[in-house]
């Protein structure tokens, strides 16, 4: 019997083993493709196949999996973003290429640019804040003033939060202006800024597979003038009216951006308009939401999702009822991280399902405003929001850890001088 394989572009360093057990459950044998599959240490710790390839070449992915197609009978095809989204476009074209189930390549371009979507929902009606596109300094210190500040500031493509920043005043927008533009991240063909007003209020996010909405769950991003995730819970504290309004403005935003097939996160605050769209992502999101809705209703939607990839009948039926919620490690400082400890002590309290470390000892810690920060994450599990809540908070006063300052120029050894015995 030909063995089923499951093919995966790049790799995630949140969710990546989790779709590799999956796969296995359901009998798949699953196979990473990457430009460097080094940097995803469960594949080699796991004794995964991978498979160096440039992801960013459909005619190489094309000719990679059609040599593949020769050894194994490849049931699905799927992948991970890094900075770059666009690898879901890829996935697109490569099932539509080999005939496989997969999401519109041309939706998830679309999607992807924050400012086509934008425009997209507008004409949909769906409740967004004011936004404009800026190629230069010149505009978006135009636009700022047009909106008002504070504004938030941020790259027309990326994820992560990654060069996302709320500009209070006008250094604040002049000096984000210029990090931008100097290369940060890497522009294509010319730089587009995107300003937008600063939607104010409660974030929420809702998870949906093709037309459903799965889960609706809170967040708290507030890290300001940056946004660095600092905990999300399963399920929100909303009313059955303020659940349905969130519920149905994420229909609206897949019907408008053509996202009806496979996984989506739609990213809300609620404002004193009620819920507006701040982002839409075509994919599942990372990090800890899927271990945490799998907690919270029994769904596991990374399983459910390979189902969908390798066109077999899912389902997102909730199992149960619970309340999970996740904490993330975030330093004060930048440094090297010296020490850091509890971990042990803290995963020992009831309710505790995970303690994890995302750093070594002696890594430099450099804090750049955007997921990249986190140095680890708390997951706890249990009938009630206050008791779950009360779980989280004891784990992470055990946890402690001393990040050294990096030295200054004078405390730095001048050239040539001899290092203390």
């Amino acid at each position: 019997m030909v063995t089923r394989a499951l093919i995966l572009l790049e790799g995630h360093r949140s969710v990546g083993v989790l779709y590799m057990k999956a796969a296995q459950r359901l009998g798949l044998y699953p196979i990473t493709l990457s430009a460097d599959p080094a940097q995803y240490d469960y594949l080699a710790a796991d004794g995964l196949e991978a498979i160096r390839v440039d992801t960013d070449d459909l005619d190489a992915l094309i000719r990679e999996c059609s040599r593949l197609r020769g050894t194994y009978n490849v049931a699905g095809i799927t992948g991970f973003s890094g900075l770059d989204e666009s690898i879901y476009a890829t996935v697109g074209k490569l099932c539509r290429h080999f005939d496989l189930p997969g999401p519109n390549p041309a939706s998830i371009e679309q999607c992807c640019d924050k400012y086509t979507q934008r425009q997209l929902l507008a004409a949909a009606g769906v409740p967004m804040p004011a936004y404009r596109l800026a190629a230069d300094a010149t505009e978006v210190k135009r636009f700022a003033t047009e909106i008002g500040l504070p504004v938030i500031v941020k790259p027309a493509v990326g994820s992560g939060s990654c060069g996302v920043r709320l500009c209070r005043n006008v250094k604040e927008l002049a000096d984000h202006t210029a990090h931008l533009l100097a290369g940060q991240p890497t522009w294509g063909s010319s730089p587009r800024i995107l300003i937008e007003e600063f939607a104010q209020g409660l974030q929420y996010s809702a998870d949906t597979m093709g037309n459903e909405v799965v889960a609706i769950g809170a967040a708290d991003f507030e890290c300001l003038p940056h946004f660095v995730v600092r905990g999300t819970c399963f399920p929100a504290r909303l009313t059955e009216c303020e659940h349905k309004r969130i519920a149905d403005a994420s229909l609206r935003c897949l019907r408008a951006l053509d996202l009806g097939w496979g996984p989506a996160n739609i990213e809300f605050r609620w404002t004193e308009r009620g819920p507006v769209v701040i982002e839409v992502n075509p994919r599942l999101p990372g990090w800890t939401t899927p271990r945490l809705i799998q907690l919270a209703y029994g769904i596991d939607l990374i399983a459910e999702h390979i189902k969908l990839i390798i066109g077999e009948e899912w389902d997102v039926r909730r199992m149960h009822s619970q309340t999970a919620a996740a904490r993330f490690l975030v330093p004060e400082g930048d440094g090297i991280l010296d020490w850091i400890g509890g971990k042990s002590l803290a995963v020992a309290i009831p309710g505790v399902v995970e303690v994890k470390l995302y750093v070594e000892l002696k890594t430099p810690i450099v804090r750049k405003g955007d997921f990249r920060d986190t140095m680890g994450h708390v997951i706890a599990v249990s009938p009630s929001r206050a008791e779950t809540e009360d779980i989280l908070q004891r784990a992470v006063d055990l946890i402690s850890w001393s990040i050294r300052p990096f030295p200054t120029l004078s405390e730095q050894p001048k050239s040539g001088a001899r290092s203390p015995t």
